[in-house]
């Protein structure tokens, strides 16, 4: 099993929205519904504190740090099937952060397929905020499960 953490950055205002990213890499360059996600990566179980993994991974997806602000914990979610099965965990924070000021980070991948050539891609190639019901249409089908739990903190559901 993967073991991921990640930050669910929103902002309270007539509605919460939620900092999502669109995942980079060529597979998900043209497809939108189900293709964006909470900022997160892995980590070492037992190696590393989530919390901490967390943090290093927003920050190496968009190239900024994760803004001042209080965590509150939306728990862990298992999705995935086989090998490719993940357990993630994710923290909310109260916060906003200019999505324009991303500056992805990469990672590589041989690209095309079988050809033995390494290409090199964002790991996220935009991000964008949204309200909670867009959201649920953008996030991956594995992460929708912490929108409803943040609905749940901030009184929305």
């Amino acid at each position: 099993m993967k073991y991921s953490a990640g930050v669910l950055l929103f902002r309270r205002g007539e509605r919460a929205e939620v900092l999502l990213g669109h995942m980079g890499g060529p597979f998900w360059a043209r497809k939108d519904a189900g293709a964006w996600s909470i900022p997160k990566g892995e980590y070492e179980f037992g190696a590393e504190e989530p919390a901490v993994a967390a943090r290093r991974e927003f920050t190496e997806e968009l190239g900024l740090p994760v803004p001042d602000g209080d965590w509150a914990s939306l728990g862990e979610v298992q999705y995935g099937s086989g090998r490719g099965r993940k357990h993630l965990t994710v923290w909310a924070v109260d916060g906003d952060l200019d999505p324009s000021a991303v500056t992805p980070g990469t990672f590589q991948m041989e690209w095309p397929p079988r050809s033995g050539t390494l290409a090199e891609f964002p790991e996220v190639d935009r991000a964008e905020w949204f309200d909670l019901d867009t959201a649920r249409d953008k996030l991956t089908a594995g992460q929708r499960p912490y929108l409803d739990r943040l609905a749940e903190l901030l009184g929305e559901s």
